[in-house]
């Protein structure tokens, strides 16, 4: 399953790569890609919405909505 959340505090690809690894440490995250101009984080894969926020919120940034 695929999912797009709107991340703000993102500015560089560097924060780009922040979440990205920090998603790859959740179970079913099969793939994510970041883009810091749109403000979006793109996941693909069975791991639970819960699990993907919590990720990136630890990670330092905020997920919207």
């Amino acid at each position: 399953m695929a999912r797009t959340l709107t991340v703000s505090d993102m500015s560089c690809t560097g924060c780009e790569e922040t979440v990205i690894d920090s998603l790859r440490d959740v179970d079913g995250v099969e793939d994510a890609r970041a883009d810091h101009e749109g403000d979006t984080v793109a996941v693909e894969g069975d791991a639970s919405e819960d699990a993907v926020r919590t990720a990136i919120e630890e990670a330092g940034y905020t997920v919207e909505g």
